[in-house]
């Protein structure tokens, strides 16, 4: 039976390994690593520094392949479908990989950034590909520090206050409004820097881009303040770089 690790491996600092994710990544015969292009390159490459840090070279093998292109322009009713139509050709990759580079008795692992149960499509892509029935294993989840969590311990704060609920959502949900009933929301896979729309309020915000990185940067105040900062910031990390990962959390402050 082939055997498959989804292995959490942190927001990026190579020190956010968990002892767990190293024992995993040590009893993997072969990697597969989806390929984002040139521009992301340095993804790949902290992949691969992780590897190096940790496993003896030449006692695994990696595959790569190129990941498919996602249509980032579908919205409303049509984002969803866009996204699953995303997410088999994910699978059809993930299933040809398997299946021709993985012998039945190795283990095969997939490195996940930040943890893989959270806003991360590989453990459903997994299960696609089991109920195709063209290629079994069984798999194992090992979980890692996420972004969230990377978030809010840089800016030395907690997720939530005492008693008190915290949400975490995306920016395609928080442009609908923010959510009821919660002051502390975390946001995620924003391109459009929804938090603008509360810069009228009495919000905190700790943002933070490419956290546990070289390049990480992280600000933090209230909305009005800080909002032009984090807009010039991230508009030159993205200038800079081609691509960026930004996270933050919104921290409304209660009426009266």
């Amino acid at each position: 039976m082939r055997k498959i690790h989804v292995i959490g491996i942190g927001a990026g600092d190579p020190e956010q390994l968990t002892l767990q994710a190293v024992r995993a990544l040590r009893s993997t015969d072969v990697f597969f690593i989806l390929d984002k292009g040139e521009v992301k390159s340095d993804l790949t490459r902290l992949r691969r520094d992780m590897l190096d840090a940790h496993i003896p070279e030449g006692s695994y093998r990696l595959v790569e392949a190129r990941d498919p292109e996602r249509d980032r322009k579908a919205g409303g009713t049509a984002y969803s479908p866009a996204v699953g139509d995303w997410r088999s050709a994910r699978a059809d990759i993930y299933e040809r990989m398997i299946a021709e580079e993985l012998g039945e008795e190795e283990t095969g692992a997939f490195l996940v950034w930040g943890d893989p149960a959270l806003y991360d499509s590989t453990i459903g892509i997994l299960e696609e590909v089991l109920e195709r029935g063209a290629v079994d294993f069984e798999y194992d989840v090992v979980p890692g520090i996420s972004s969230v969590s990377a978030l809010v311990a840089r800016h030395r704060t907690g997720l939530n206050r005492v008693a008190r609920p915290v949400q975490i959502t995306t920016g395609r949900r928080l442009a609908e409004g923010f959510p009821e009933g919660v002051d502390d929301v975390v946001v995620m896979l924003d391109a459009q820097q929804t938090f603008r729309q509360y810069a009228d309020q009495d919000i905190d915000i700790y943002w933070g881009a490419y956290i546990g990185t070289p390049d990480e940067i992280l600000v933090s105040g209230p909305i009005a303040e800080t909002a032009p900062r984090i807009e010039r910031l991230r508009a030159e990390a993205r200038e800079r770089k081609g691509w960026i990962m930004d996270t933050y959390l919104l921290r409304r402050h209660p009426e009266g």
